[in-house]
């Protein structure tokens, strides 16, 4: 192994001390980090809403200024990917995992434990298009702003001023040579820890969904043990796609991906509700750009009854902060060639729309089932947990342990190609920004966020992941404000290229 830096041996440290912490102590662990999460929540919420809001606008300006034109790259390099390949690799690494998770456990949870911001009464419904339109706003345009601030920033420092691929380069026009010191290690090392945190959550959460589809499909318990089975085997498959380079594993899965995901939705929609489906998609996708600002800034300040906002909406702000080291760094790595307007409706647009009409089917369906049908799925959640979600409601279809069956392999492959996505960032921020890392780094970031999740099962569940995505994502926050300064102050130094003229015939002379 080539000279070890900074980053790699402190990061390694941080997360072995971790480890070792919640094996030998897993209840003091959820406690401690159980109070800090606590304090976090109650103090900062404010601060995750307006930083999250405030990257949401940054990326709208950017989208729609001169700045759009600039290149992440060079004026004449070309796109590295076709548009398929892109669009599967920011699906895969942003949030599939999540959305198979989610996408009947959330809107359900929102039909019987409403936001008190919604005006509707839980388990009626009336409560049905409220549910959709917060599954809408958590997983929608917020989460894919904050991914594209991070990787645009780092994709145009990295592809147009040949910086290194790491986090600290983007603020050499702030701290200058600091950038490559101690400041910038502290930085790196900081995205070491969110990364592995928040990709230990989803892989968790994945984890809880394979033992609970096991359980409904075969009549496996979803035991601990089962569940460290699942994470030891699912570990050696995505280090074998991790030996085999961005272009090969991750590349072939991600397609993967998404033709199981389309498969899946569209199977269901057809064989679904449809006409309900899509009248759900289509009302709640106005209500939901209609009440945008609205959600963006809702706090729970004058109904002290009530935790719903920082159960649902600060979780979900905090955990994609989490998310955006590992996610920016992987989109940035795959957008050279693109322009910033192209990046940003790419990263921003399609992602969304997707993950609506995600929800609609899913949970669409989930709610015709459960008000119209007669099919208690609620119940059948509360009893088995939400990882069972996904499975109660394609069980109540035709073909439904076929179409279980497909939803286990879809797990599994968002399984590997997110954790493998995440070994390769983690090499790339522990080898000074290396676009292909060693194996052998990849492999031992690979063991360490695999340990972590199991950890994190052990010690506490799912609400140990969940608290420890929460507290990761606090210092990366505000790395990300000074990142939007820093990519700013340089921007502003750009000599905008001209607008694209387009090529029109000549008039025809009248005779």
């Amino acid at each position: 192994m080539k000279k070890l830096t900074p980053v790699f041996l402190i990061g390694f440290s941080i997360a072995f001390a971790f480890i070792v912490w919640g094996v030998i102590a897993p209840d003091n662990l959820e406690y401690i980090t159980g109070s800090i999460q606590g304090f976090i929540t109650e103090q900062f919420g404010w601060f995750y809403l307006l930083a999250a809001t405030g990257f949401v606008a940054f990326a709208i300006f950017l989208a729609i200024s001169p700045y759009g034109r600039i290149k992440l790259g060079k004026e004449d390099e070309e796109p590295e990917y076709s548009y398929l390949t892109w669009f599967s690799f920011l699906f895969t690494a942003g949030m599939g995992i999540g959305l198979v998770f989610w996408g009947v456990a959330e809107p359900m949870s929102h039909v019987f434990e409403p936001s008190p911001h919604a005006g509707t009464e839980g388990g009626t419904i009336d409560a049905a298009g409220a549910a959709l339109r917060y599954s809408f706003f958590h997983w929608g345009v917020h989460p894919w702003a904050i991914y594209s601030v991070v990787a645009l920033t780092l994709a145009y420092f990295k592809f147009r001023k040949n910086s290194p691929g790491v986090v600290s380069a983007a603020f050499e026009p702030l701290i200058g040579e600091k950038a490559n010191g101690g400041m910038g290690t502290a930085i790196n090392t900081i995205v070491v820890f969110a990364t592995i945190f928040g990709v230990a959550t989803s892989l968790g959460f994945g984890t809880a969904q394979l033992g609970g589809g096991l359980n409904i499909i075969f009549g496996m318990d979803n035991t601990i043990t089962l569940q460290m089975i699942i994470i030891l085997v699912i570990t050696v498959l995505y280090m074998i796609s991790s030996l085999s380079g961005l272009d090969v594993g991750i590349r072939i899965l991600s397609r993967v991906n998404i033709f199981l995901a389309v498969m899946l939705m569209l199977f269901l929609l057809f064989s679904g509700p449809t006409n309900f489906i899509m009248n759900s998609f289509t009302q709640t996708f106005g209500a939901y750009i209609a009440d945008f600002i609205n959600m963006s800034f809702q706090l729970d300040t004058f109904d002290v009854d009530t935790t719903w906002v920082d159960g649902w909406t600060i979780f979900y702000w905090a955990w994609w902060i989490a998310w955006a080291p590992f996610v920016g760094t992987f989109i940035a790595r795959v957008s050279r060639g693109r322009t910033i307007r192209e990046f940003i409706i790419g990263v921003i647009a399609v992602p969304t729309v997707f993950g609506a009409l995600w929800f609609s089917v899913f949970g669409g369906s989930a709610i015709n089932l459960q008000f119209f049908q007669g099919v208690d799925i609620y119940s059948v959640i509360q009893d088995e947990g939400n990882e069972t979600a996904l499975f109660t409601v394609l069980q109540e279809y035709n073909l439904g342990s076929v179409l279980s069956i497909i939803a286990l392999l879809l797990i599994a492959s968002f399984f590997i190609t997110s954790a493998d996505s995440a070994t390769f960032v983690l090499g790339m921020q522990t080898t000074h920004g290396s676009l292909n890392p060693p194996n052998n780094v990849k492999l031992i970031w690979g063991g360490i966020q695999s340990a972590t999740a199991a950890v994190l099962l052990l010690s506490g569940g799912l609400e140990a992941l969940e608290t420890a995505a929460i507290i990761a994502a606090f210092p990366f926050v505000i790395i990300m404000i000074f990142m939007v300064i820093s990519l700013m102050k340089s921007l502003r130094k750009e000599m905008i290229p001209p607008r694209r003229k387009i090529a029109r015939p000549p008039k025809k002379e009248r005779s």
